[in-house]
């Protein structure tokens, strides 16, 4: 695995193994020992994937303490804008967020630590995204910040699909954070 980038503190975009020939490829998009020379340390205990229409916009999510968890992400069909947000409080880069194409052609592997909301714009019909988390989902810790509330410039063309869920979350400035 190669670091392409670390677009804010903490925040980790790779390049995975890939093999190619002629029969297609072969991508490798965990690797414990791997990510660890990266300083990702990471106990998967759970696995999800979601798949999006073409303008849906999925954001921005985070769990609470004590259910907080670290993410790696990857597309694997089409392609999204990923954004993250950070939301941890002593850090020099609270509230700003980044963004980034993700898609089954780059291949890239974000790590998400913890304190960061994370969202995305899918741009293309039936964009996958798979998530590995350090933690299992706990409804009741499940939260999130109004996608439109932090100034980020969304790559929009019209109004987006969100879910009533996403469309009620607080906006960032109304927001007390336990990170």
């Amino acid at each position: 695995m190669e670091l392409i980038s670390e677009p804010l503190p903490g925040v980790k975009i790779l390049r995975p193994f890939v093999f190619e020939d002629a029969r297609g490829n072969f991508v490798k998009p965990f690797h414990e020992e791997q990510l660890a020379k990266h300083g990702i340390v990471m106990k998967v205990r759970e696995e999800f994937f979601s798949t999006s229409a073409a303008g849906v916009l999925r954001g921005m999510h985070f769990q609470i303490p004590p259910h907080e968890h670290q993410k790696l992400i990857y597309c694997i069909i089409g392609r999204v804008w990923d954004v993250l947000l950070d939301l941890r409080r002593g850090s020099s880069t609270y509230g700003e967020a980044t963004g980034f194409e993700l898609s089954a052609a780059n291949r890239h592997v974000v790590f998400i630590p913890v304190g960061f909301a994370h969202g995305f714009l899918s741009l293309e019909n039936n964009s996958c995204l798979v998530y590995k988390t350090d933690a299992v989902h706990a409804p009741a810790h499940d939260d999130g910040i109004l996608w439109s509330s932090f100034g980020f410039p969304w790559p929009l063309v019209a109004e987006p699909v969100v879910s009533a869920r996403d469309a009620a979350f607080s906006g960032l400035p109304d927001f007390d954070s336990p990170f």
